[in-house]
């Protein structure tokens, strides 16, 4: 099989250009019509947690590179998922269709939440704050609604809080400094800089002003407050470098850390709410169990539940792939622990690490006997948002639908089942369209209609 496209092309697919990127689509579904390019058939993997250079992508990958990505690496769903804005949607269900892979869509936010102020939970060092998402969003929010003010919302807070730790990161790493809108807004298409942006841009400054490397290690262990030897060590690996930068300077005990409250990030209730709003499904993510907030997964998830919560993610990678055998020993209890909790309470658990550091994959190895019990959980997940997705597009029968409430009456493990039915048999190169489908069906008319 034949999955190589031109350089130009790749290139194209991660232009801030739309226009460009969309007509490298194109090019690329006229290869394969043609011949020309023979994707593998899908199998059995998928990701969808990848972050697009809307937010912050270690790669630089944009809404359509990270679905022709997948497409050639033969995942059978992958989803974008993006900080705090939506900007990625129309272009990765779109490129999807084009390109003839499952897509979805999700946006994740940081969030307080009271009962866990003097706990760490899913962010680390700073108690209180829940990573949050919405996964499977099918439409924008209506122009003017209360959900569309609430989303620009997080946008403008996020900003707003970038600048105001920059300012007091700036004095800490003088003589290396950053200008907000030169340095660090550039480096995003959609104006949406992360704090990993921020870090990218300190560790690009300070090797422009300190082109010799003793010189650059020596600024940084005394920025850092690291030995020397550290210092010489992690200049050479850029992931590590922002990392540490991040921890030191931007993370509790740094310069840049401000005590989050209940002003500083919108609660998780209200980000649930303006989820379901907007017909996409309210998510939980997890990290890796070993958080105060973490460590009882059962009262955490109870918790979500409450919120509104009805699917959970997971990074896999953070959780077994450790050489440190007991370090990997507990992190898999861990995992166990939590996923036995969302199954007794028929939360769906999608998978996928977000490419959001340097080094990390594309796909995680659901090969890898570590996973082998969980595969088929992350993979009817993932169908399951999927077909949310498409039912939720062409008639509003999303998940988290009025209609799905009334078809499946409290019935999660029907409704699961369902959708993760739809999301293996809707062809993603022509998902049914609005107006396909009547809103009386039943979900027995919905998937005779589909086989």
């Amino acid at each position: 099989m034949d999955t190589n496209v031109s350089d130009i092309l790749l290139r194209n697919l991660d232009s801030f250009d739309p226009a460009v990127r969309l007509a490298a689509v194109k090019e690329i579904a006229r290869e394969i019509a043609e011949g020309e390019l023979t994707p593998p058939a899908p199998e059995n993997i998928s990701n969808v947690h990848l972050h697009s250079f809307h937010s912050y992508s270690a790669r630089g990958y944009s809404p359509s590179r990270i679905v022709w990505e997948a497409r050639r690496r033969g995942l059978a769903v992958v989803g974008v998922n993006d900080f705090d804005v939506l900007d990625s949607l129309d272009e990765t269900l779109a490129a999807g269709r084009t390109l003839g892979i499952r897509t979805t869509v999700s946006l994740e936010t940081r969030s307080f939440a009271s009962t866990y102020f003097d706990r760490e939970v899913s962010s680390p060092g700073e108690p209180g704050i829940l990573y949050v998402m919405g996964m499977g969003f099918a439409r924008l929010p209506e122009p003017g609604s209360p959900a569309a003010s609430f989303i620009a919302s997080l946008k403008t807070q996020s900003q707003a809080r970038n600048v105001a730790m920059l300012k007091k990161v700036n004095p800490a790493t003088s003589p290396v400094e950053l200008d907000y809108d030169r340095d660090v807004i550039p480096l995003t298409p959609s104006g949406n800089p992360t704090e990993r942006h921020l870090c990218a841009a300190y560790d690009a400054k300070a090797r422009e002003r300190f082109p010799d490397d003793q010189a650059l290690a020596a600024y940084w262990a005394q920025v850092l407050g690291v030995d020397a030897a550290a210092a010489e060590k992690i200049i050479h690996d850029p992931a590590a470098l922002q990392t540490t930068i991040k921890s030191k300077l931007m993370k509790k005990g740094g310069p840049g850390y401000t005590q989050p409250d209940s002003g500083s990030f919108p609660a998780v209730r209200d980000v649930f709410k303006t989820v379901r709003d907007v017909g996409a499904i309210p998510c939980l993510p997890w990290v890796d169990g070993l958080s105060v907030g973490e460590s009882n997964p059962d009262e955490l998830f109870d918790d979500a539940i409450r919120w509104g919560a009805r699917i959970a993610n997971i990074m896999p990678d953070r959780n077994w792939n450790f050489s440190d055998p007991v370090l990997k020993k507990r992190k898999l209890a861990a995992l166990e622990k939590f996923m036995n909790a969302a199954r007794r309470r028929h939360i769906p658990v999608a998978a996928g690490t977000e490419l959001n550091a340097p080094g990390q994959k594309f796909v995680d190895d659901f090969d890898a006997p570590e996973l082998a019990p969980y595969v088929a959980d992350f993979m009817d997940a993932a169908y399951i948002v999927y077909g949310h997705t498409v039912l939720e597009n062409a008639a509003r029968m999303g998940l988290v639908s009025d209609w799905a409430a009334a078809a499946f009456q409290n019935d999660p493990t029907g409704a699961n089942a369902f959708y993760a039915r739809v999301g293996r048999l809707v062809d993603p190169y022509r998902p049914p369209a609005p107006g396909d489908i009547p809103l009386d069906a039943t979900p027995e008319d919905i998937l005779g209609a589909l086989a």
